[in-house]
């Protein structure tokens, strides 16, 4: 057989495998164990105050098939049909270690301490942690976009103290990949 041969069929087997390999990767992906996608949130998701009587809990997340390179995660809530003026972030936290796979049911609050690495700055509400859904009387639903993100960095240089739209600037900065689970709720 010519070397020519030989080098053309070596190159045609290592792409071969290379495309195995990128089709058998896993895809990033948020679940959760309260919520699949396109669900209504229930009252222990909702935010208590405002004209909401929700128990202002975080759901389970859950996220799979990060990229390689992944050195932590953030995950942030966002109610994506509130007016362009309102900054309608739900939730911030960042600097979730990237051996982790979950947070927990309830992590949104800083003070259970479940994810003790993380930092959980102030959502739109004001108040560091979870700030649940509660959208405006009579505007039909609105819907919340749970979104993790594997970032490059092991850690964002920000504090709790940190306005939520600064924080999802520095994390968008520094994404591999993003992965989200959108739910709704109407008042």
């Amino acid at each position: 057989m010519a070397p020519v041969t030989m080098l053309l069929r070596a190159m045609t087997a290592l792409a071969g495998i290379a495309l195995a390999l990128v089709v058998h990767a896993e895809a990033f992906v948020l679940t959760s164990t309260d919520y699949t996608e396109g669900d209504t949130l229930r009252a222990a998701q909702l935010y208590y105050g405002m004209g909401c009587n929700g128990e202002n809990t975080s759901p389970h997340l859950a996220w799979s098939g990060a990229p390689a390179g992944t050195r932590s995660f953030a995950v942030v809530m966002r109610d994506v049909d509130a007016p362009a003026a309102i900054d309608a972030w739900h939730w911030v936290i960042f600097n979730i270690p990237a051996e982790a796979t979950e947070l927990p049911t309830g992590s949104g609050d800083p003070k259970a301490g479940l994810i003790p690495e993380a930092v959980q700055s102030r959502a739109s509400f004001g108040d560091p942690g979870y700030a649940g859904a509660c959208p405006p009387q009579g505007q039909g639903a609105h819907r919340y976009q749970f979104r993790v993100y594997a970032l490059k960095v092991e850690q964002l240089a920000l504090g709790t103290e940190a306005p939520a739209a600064e924080v999802v600037a520095q994390i968008e900065a520094n994404s591999l990949a993003e992965a989200q689970l959108e739910v709704k709720i109407g008042r």
